[in-house]
């Protein structure tokens, strides 16, 4: 079979379409799948619109090789037709793989955080603004620009960095005036230690910088502009009204955005390609379910979805079920092990079971597209803490019971620990089940028979 590396590449316009067209082509069959939501599997017998050779070598499968799947990893006794599928997705999926920073950004140094700087961050912010505001600003010096636009701030970590420690001119755009307020607040805290650094050990430098705040939702290209064409010399903003009053037309200016929501994303593209004082773009985009879509024919769309020609002309719709899927990395589970995997798997069953029992006994709540998924969490945080446990009592040979869920039928065997283990699982599902009514604000219906709503599901929930 062809390289996949080599089959598909952005090379060149053309090649670039190319695979977007091979994209289309392949996920036009499945939209039964891609438009439907995991909570509808059963409600809606999906399963039914499965070729029943996939379905019954699937359910057959172990665990760890349905876990090995969005890595393109396929089994020589599957049917063929499941195998060429497998194939055909690895090689049109992008690749993920980590670029190296120092091959991409020659000579950027990416320097550590001190403790003032990182106050109010867990390990992952930390480790991504320490990164990205290097970066950012290693492609400000080079391009000469006199000021960084952090649109999208948050609570201004990032443009706090690129302020403090790089001495970048930093104007920050949030929508939130509540982020504004921390943000500002924030600042000061750290502005009053740089300063007493400074006066101690530079007195000639005098005040550091303190980025500028904006609350302000980007709503389009022109209010983006707008913004970014403020005075970073001027006082912090929280009218909008007032842009027109303090344009600057003499500032160069770089977009940065860490977790720039939607189309917030694509709204500092389009304004790079627009605006010619902005200089580059660093954008490390998330919620991409969240874009809007559609206005495939309106000529000028500024919908965030599709934003290329070639895309556009492919004809291609998501639609929001399609665009939540996109988001989730399937490719993480092939660093879970196999109780992790099974739970994970379970935890979706009971949520699409649960939608059995709203749509049954609750159908008026349907409408609102309810979300339970912290309970999914917090239900699978407790899964986990009793699957240690229960490894640890196999592990010391005790079997008094406190082993539940699948484990406890690897560490007792017999037809009766399988008894036990099918028991404990639509135990879990009943949980599940009270916790999300509970979340909806909903009592537990005297006629409510979970037990039925689970008989129908539990054969998805077997391996």
């Amino acid at each position: 079979m062809e390289d996949c590396s080599q089959k598909y590449s952005c090379r060149t316009a053309k090649k670039t379409l190319e695979w977007i067209n091979a994209i289309v082509t392949f996920i036009k069959p499945y939209a039964f799948l891609t438009n439907a939501h995991v909570t509808n599997f059963f409600t809606h017998k999906l399963w039914q619109s499965i070729d029943p050779d996939w379905l019954h070598c699937l359910r057959n499968e172990p665990v760890q090789n349905l876990l090995l799947i969005p890595c393109g990893i396929i089994q020589e006794h599957w049917p063929a037709s499941l195998k060429e599928f497998v194939l055909d997705l690895k090689c049109l999926a992008f690749p993920r793989e980590q670029a190296h920073l120092n091959k991409l950004f020659p000579g950027v140094n990416v320097v550590s955080l001190n403790s003032v700087l990182a106050q109010g961050m867990n390990f992952k912010k930390k480790h991504e603004v320490e990164v990205l505001s290097a970066v950012v600003s290693s492609i400000a010096n080079s391009v000469g620009a006199q000021t960084i636009v952090d649109v999208g701030a948050g609570q201004g970590y990032l443009a706090q960095v690129l302020s403090f420690q790089y001495q970048h001119s930093v104007v920050a755009i949030d929508a939130c005036s509540h982020h504004g307020t921390v943000m500002e607040k924030r600042a000061e805290r750290i502005k009053k230690h740089y300063t007493a650094q400074m006066r101690k050990h530079y007195p000639e430098i005098g005040i550091p910088n303190v980025p500028k705040t904006i609350t302000s939702r980007v709503m389009s290209i022109d209010m983006l502009k707008a913004l970014t064409s403020m005075s970073p010399h001027i006082d912090n903003v929280k009218r909008p009204e007032l842009i027109g009053q303090v344009a600057d037309d003499k500032t160069s200016l770089i977009l940065a955005g860490l977790h720039a929501c939607g189309d917030l994303s694509v709204t500092m593209l389009k304004t790079f390609i627009e605006c010619k004082d902005v200089k580059a773009v660093v954008s490390i985009g998330c919620c991409y379910n969240l874009l809007s879509e559609g206005c495939l024919d309106i000529a000028g769309s500024q919908c965030g979805f599709p934003m290329s020609y070639g895309v556009k002309s492919a004809g291609i719709s998501l639609g929001k079920s399609s665009r939540d899927l996109a988001c989730q990395s399937a490719e993480r589970w092939r660093i879970l092990k196999e109780d992790a995997g099974l739970h994970n798997f379970e935890l979706h069953a009971f949520r699409a079971a649960f939608q059995m029992v709203l749509c049954k006994y609750y159908p008026e709540i349907i409408t609102s597209s309810p979300s339970i998924g912290r309970q999914g969490k917090v239900l699978r945080r407790q899964q986990q803490r009793r699957i240690l446990q229960s490894s640890i009592n196999c592990e010391e040979g005790d079997y008094s019971g406190s082993a539940l869920y699948s484990h406890e039928f690897s560490c007792n065997g017999g037809t009766s620990g399988n008894e036990t283990a099918a028991a404990n699982k639509f135990l879990l599902f009943e949980k599940f089940s009270q916790s999300g009514l509970s979340c909806l604000g909903l009592k537990s219906l005297q006629e409510t028979h979970f037990h039925e709503i689970w008989k129908e599901a539990e054969p998805f929930t077997v391996w």
